[in-house]
């Protein structure tokens, strides 16, 4: 454990400083700054000898928090590494994008502030791409198996970086000119610079797997093609179909999705010319939807120097503190302020879209109405309807699964009742040999959720073509139990 009376000696949880607003909207860098190390330390050490770490349960990688929070204290900076790593292959990512829910496990959080996990995390494995700690692990033999991973989103890159140590030809299909998937083309700048992707591909392409970009699966190459030429086929494309609106004015120009705004945008940060981008600037931005999804497009305006942005949510604001019906250890939902929130705009709650009104086929408003709650259904209140100007209105609402992509016709593989690929406790399709991880599988979900998927749907693989494995299976996609593997 770290400093055994660290939580009594240091009460306040202090977290990553962000760089000050008007800094920061001028430019697409990230918005944190370096933690001093000494406070590093102080917070690593307020880890306590809590006997049963529930960060552990709340963490679907199994992280070992304590062990590496304890290293840290000791000033053990490339042991805590290894200890980092052994249970995620991309703590850099999960550092700066996940919501933390081994912070809502932790135990010292029933009565005082959690222990900065996340801020710890990525602080050492920043440390360690600084000192050059983190090298290529290229497997000791080869197999002889061959493996094809479609889609380079986390889950992917994680199912492809297990399978290569291990000793199987891994290559990995995207269809975008960039390997990353979202974390390369829908995480703004702001959130994570792509230098830290970029480096972690280049450990990848050491260790062995091969990476072919530009290529759609089910039309360049179809998926009984890929089931012929390689042994197994992971399926990790994500859930990247957008929930829409279907409301009068939906048709009107200046209504996208958040996708079609987003992905431009990190293009152009990328160096990169886009024709006809949506762009923000001088514009009032409404945002429908007030997720992360919502908040990048809301840093994204600040950073085009929209006139105004309004975010939008249908149901009611979360609590400050946990509710009654979300008690430790669960993860709460909570009013949360991420940096874009700080960098202004205007959040309502209760506000139920009633149409989208404009002029000359573009849109010039959104008529909103106040939310009730009538039966358990969220209804506009009648006599409560106002227009609130927009010249840009983004929906970002979810995705409602991963795009068939001719996947059931040309493989016999099928969709759940929620539109997921169906798979079974060992991520196996209906087809033998094609296995399924991270959102294509289970829907919309956590960065964290997609790399254990992505892990444990390696071991699944790994067990299917050499008939044991040796490595970890942190969640099942089922409640079957994977000791098995």
């Amino acid at each position: 454990m770290a400093d055994p009376r660290g939580f009594l000696k240091v009460r306040q949880r202090e977290t990553q400083p962000r760089r000050p607003v008007p800094v920061r909207i001028m430019d697409w860098k990230e918005v944190y700054e370096a933690q001093e190390k000494g406070v590093l330390k102080a917070q690593a050490g307020r880890c306590m000898d809590c006997g049963v770490p529930f960060c552990h349960q709340g963490c679907p990688l199994g992280n070992l928090i304590p062990e590496w929070n304890d290293l840290i204290w000791r000033d053990k900076g490339e042991e805590a590494m290894e200890r980092l790593h052994a249970t995620n292959n991309f703590p850099e990512f999960t550092g700066r994008l996940c919501p933390a829910p081994c912070e809502a496990s932790c135990v010292l959080g029933i009565n005082q502030p959690a222990v900065t996990i996340k801020q710890v995390e990525v602080s050492i494995v920043d440390q360690a791409f600084e000192n050059g700690w983190v090298n290529p692990l290229p497997p000791a033999r080869l197999t002889g198996k061959t493996v094809a991973v479609v889609g380079s989103g986390p889950a992917g890159l994680a199912a492809a970086q297990q399978l290569t140590r291990v000793g199987h030809t891994v290559a990995v299909y995207e269809r975008d000119d960039k390997i990353g998937g979202l974390l390369r083309y829908g995480i703004p700048d702001f959130k994570m610079e792509k230098e830290h992707v970029d480096r972690r591909l280049e450990q990848m392409k050491a260790e062995g797997t091969r990476f072919r970009t530009g290529v759609a699966v089910g039309t360049d190459v179809t998926w009984e093609q890929l089931r012929r030429r390689y042994d197994a086929v992971v399926v990790a494309t994500g859930a990247t179909v957008p929930r829409d609106l279907p409301t009068p004015g939906r048709e009107l120009e200046g209504v996208h999705f958040a996708m079609d705004y987003l992905v431009p945008a990190n293009r152009v940060v990328a160096g990169e010319a886009v024709e006809n981008q949506i762009n923000a600037a001088g514009k009032h931005v409404v945002i429908l939807g007030g997720g992360d999804t919502g908040a990048d497009c809301l840093g994204t305006a600040h950073r085009h120097q929209a006139a105004s942005v309004t975010t939008l949510a249908i149901g009611k604001q979360p609590p400050a503190e946990r509710a009654g019906h979300q008690p430790w250890p669960t993860f709460p939902t909570l009013f949360e302020v991420a940096s874009a929130h700080e960098e202004g705009g205007e959040r309502t709650y209760l506000a139920s879209t009633v149409e989208f009104v404009g002029a000359n086929g573009r849109v010039t408003g959104v008529k909103v109405a106040e939310t009730e709650f009538v039966d358990g259904k969220r209804l506009p209140k009648a006599g409560t309807e106002r227009i609130i100007p927009a010249d840009l209105v983004l929906l970002s609402l979810g995705f409602t699964g991963p795009e068939p992509a001719g996947i059931t016709e040309q493989v016999s593989a099928g969709f759940d009742g929620r539109g997921n690929v169906a798979r079974d406790g060992y991520y196996m399709t209906s087809t033998e040999g094609i296995f399924v991880a991270g959102d294509a599988g289970r829907g919309q979900s956590l960065i964290v959720w997609a790399i254990a998927e992505g892990r444990a749907c390696a071991a699944a693989v790994d067990k299917f073509l050499m008939g044991s494995t040796i490595l970890p299976a942190p969640v099942a996609p089922t409640d079957r139990a994977m000791a098995v593997l």
